[in-house]
């Protein structure tokens, strides 16, 4: 057993992707892009800070919830989270950042990369308003790679098979691993009162 430490070693131990591979990789939101992502309804940001650690953070929202400025520009809402804001400041730090579309029942996702501003123009910010709302900001991503992953990991995962999804039982309540990674007293977070913050703040 040994430490990887150059690609020709993983090349070696992996051989090389087909020629298909490498050429659907494309630099635009063409058509077939651009209805994915009507229908993509949950994704994950991905993001380097100034400390060069990284950070992916999921987002959803209706499906569809987002706006194709032109066939290079996505531009995308940043609604009330817990006010971190972990990819806002990573992407002011690093304006690189890497993007997995999912669409609910598809084994294959949309995978998006390039480079991202962050802006409070009340034009984009009127784009998304809902519920009487708008969002503080809007994340403009300037598209440099588009392409489709590949379904074999939501396969294996079983992804959009109940049958495989585990027991509520066996899952630990949320609220008391909130309490015990924040070291809270047992009775100041309960469900309750989590529901109420995911009912009140989610626009």
């Amino acid at each position: 057993m040994a430490r990887i430490t150059t690609t020709a070693e993983l090349r070696r131990l992996y051989g090389e992707p087909s020629q298909m591979v490498l050429d659907k990789e494309i630099d635009r939101l063409d058509r077939h892009c651009r209805t994915l992502l009507s229908l993509a309804s949950y994704y994950v940001i991905a993001s380097r800070g100034a400390d060069g650690y990284c950070d992916a953070t999921p987002r959803g929202d209706a499906a569809g919830a987002l706006h194709i400025a032109d066939d290079r520009t996505l531009v995308l809402p940043d609604w009330p989270g817990n006010r971190r804001l972990d990819t806002l400041t990573n992407l002011l730090a690093d304006p690189a950042i890497g993007l997995l579309f999912v669409i609910p029942g598809l084994r294959e996702t949309l995978r998006i990369n390039g480079s991202a501003e962050v802006r409070d123009d009340d034009n984009l910010r009127a784009v998304f308003e809902t519920n009487g709302k708008r969002p503080a900001t809007v994340i403009v991503v300037h598209v440099r790679q588009a392409y489709i992953q590949c379904g074999k990991a939501s396969i294996r995962a079983g992804l959009w098979d109940p049958s495989t999804w585990p027991d509520r039982s066996a899952v630990p309540p949320i609220t008391d691993v909130l309490r015990d990674h924040a070291r809270l007293k047992e009775d100041v977070l309960t469900a309750e009162d989590l529901e109420g913050a995911y009912r009140d703040t989610l626009y």
